[in-house]
């Protein structure tokens, strides 16, 4: 739904934990920590749509470490990713 990409199957797992390249270890289970993250993608995707971001200028992409533990990675324009700092301030 909201926490995938136009290729939600392979939306963050083709780059683990930054490694800028396609890496599969024998025996790890990334589909079930992807799946994980992805659920909280998107429940963060749908707290910010509510909050009146549009998705095209910050979104939480779905993806795993190298263990194959889910991860979740915010990635925005700056002034999108501003306007959510200040409003993350403003709750704190």
């Amino acid at each position: 739904m909201t926490g995938a990409g136009e290729d939600w199957i392979g939306d963050g797992l083709d780059d683990i934990e930054g490694t800028g390249g396609f890496l599969w270890a024998p025996g790890v289970d990334y589909i079930a920590g992807w799946r994980a993250a992805r659920e909280a993608a998107d429940r963060l995707n749908r707290a910010l749509l509510g909050a009146g971001f549009e998705l095209s200028s910050v979104r939480a992409v779905a993806s795993t470490d190298e263990t194959g533990r889910g991860v979740v990675r915010l990635a925005g324009r700056p002034d999108a990713v501003d306007r959510l700092a200040v409003l993350l301030e403003s709750a704190a």
